[in-house]
């Protein structure tokens, strides 16, 4: 897969983890559960932004874009179109999917709540920002449910748990 991904992190975001790698990973993952797999055969690159941020830029951004003046723990804004996303094989510039945005500080509250490590809880949550590149939702019930379903499948791959396990 010609996956691109633009990383950029924060100096809170501890660089002894290799977030790019991470990252990578993650996305990968996301694009084959996704409704649009063949995006991995695709001789269109593909592109993904990826920021670690802090809490005060993620709560900037979500009250700018969504009207929640509160952190949250992705952010994703998605700029490719359904048509691109149907014809990979289209040549032409990078696909460029959008951008994830994780906050350091709700992800690292969050991992300590679900007693795992940070670096797992931000493999899903890079998983859940690239299928929200990829249309899905979880607006609706049964859109929710199909979503964690790809969430679950993506995750394995990286031989991580099902995170949903008990809440199902």
């Amino acid at each position: 897969m010609m996956l691109e991904i633009d990383i950029e992190a924060d100096e809170e975001w501890d660089s002894s983890t290799d977030w790019s790698l991470l990252a990578r990973r993650a996305a990968e993952a996301a694009v084959a559960e996704s409704a649009f797999p063949d995006l991995a055969q695709s001789l269109r690159p593909v592109e993904i932004s990826v920021r670690l941020t802090g809490d005060e830029q993620v709560r900037a951004l979500n009250a700018q874009w969504r009207g929640k003046d509160k952190p949250t723990n992705v952010l994703s804004f998605p700029l490719a179109e359904q048509g691109d996303l149907d014809q990979p094989d289209e040549q032409g510039p990078n696909l460029m999917l959008g951008d994830v945005v994780l906050a350091r500080g709700v992800c690292e509250r969050e991992a300590a709540e679900k007693a795992i490590p940070l670096e797992r809880h931000a493999a899903h949550l890079l998983v859940h920002g690239t299928l929200h590149l990829l249309g899905c939702d979880h607006q609706a019930d049964d859109a929710a449910a199909d979503m964690e379903r790809r969430e679950a499948r993506a995750l394995a791959r990286l031989g991580i748990a099902d995170p949903y396990g008990e809440e199902r």
